[in-house]
């Protein structure tokens, strides 16, 4: 199995409805965002996937999360925008992105760093 991975990043605010200590407050984080794709193939240039195209992709699926107030982003608007759910969105999204480029690639994982030392992944 092969893989690659991308790191991009995005800045937002947030709150976490029902939480109990500071994060019920609004705030924001500049979020992390670390993708691996895999594939049992290579592609006839030997590749799994373009990296350029992949961070692209990824870009694109974080585009509409950056500069906002989360909460009010589907699916956000309704589900806390923890690490844990903003990290299977992303998964999801790219997931959608790469069955219409090539079904060779699968997501392998998606970890989504809300500060240095803090992260959280996804994986099916």
């Amino acid at each position: 199995m092969h893989e690659l991975t991308v790191e991009a990043a995005f800045s937002s605010a947030h709150n976490i409805r029902g939480y109990e200590g500071a994060c019920e407050n609004l705030h924001g984080h500049n979020w992390r965002v670390e993708a691996a794709v895999s594939s049992k193939t290579l592609d006839s240039l030997g590749m799994v996937h373009d990296f350029k195209v992949l961070k692209s992709m990824l870009k694109d699926v974080l585009d509409p999360l950056d500069h906002k107030y989360l909460n009010e982003v589907p699916p956000f608007d309704k589900l806390n925008a923890t690490a844990e759910n903003i990290a299977r969105h992303i998964f999801r999204e790219l997931k959608k992105a790469l069955k219409k480029k090539d079904r060779r690639l699968k997501v392998s994982r998606v970890r989504v760093w809300e500060s240095e030392k803090a992260s959280a992944s996804y994986s099916e």
